[in-house]
């Protein structure tokens, strides 16, 4: 049964990953959504069989289930659920100026990425010059 759910665990990590790399916000939420609860199986399923309930006093220590993955799952409920929240308002906002979910490419990233390869290309042909230096100083 555990293996059942570590595969379980796995193809909601995979198809939320899959919708993550998509171009709509509405998928990325459902993305987000799918991930969540791949690490709320995952950890609960890590927690392993279940027990008596860990109270001190009630019964013996051996038989006391593991309460930090429930503590955990329950993180990663909370986590998730403000990672949505906050998707559901940037997904709103993108509805009511564009009429569209889509996400759009970031100019400024793209010319970031550009001044950075300028400058590795620079910094390539002033090692270059530097050795043909070196290179004419030693003959």
């Amino acid at each position: 049964m555990t293996v059942l759910f570590a595969f379980a665990a796995a193809l909601l990590f995979a198809t939320g990953t899959w919708m993550l790399l998509q171009r709509r916000l509405s998928r990325i939420l459902i993305g987000v959504g799918l991930v969540g609860h791949g690490s709320n199986l995952l950890l609960l399923t890590s927690g392993g069989p279940g027990g008596s309930a860990p109270i001190i006093g009630t019964g013996d220590p051996a038989d006391f289930s593991d309460p930090l993955p429930q503590a955990l799952a329950l993180t990663s409920i909370v986590i998730t659920f403000g990672v949505t929240a906050f998707l559901l308002a940037l997904g709103y906002r993108s509805w009511r100026m564009t009429r569209d979910d889509m996400v759009e490419n970031d100019v400024e990233d793209r010319l970031i990425a550009r001044q950075r390869d300028r400058d590795e290309l620079v910094e390539e042909t002033r090692l270059a010059e530097r050795e043909q230096r070196d290179d004419e100083g030693l003959e």
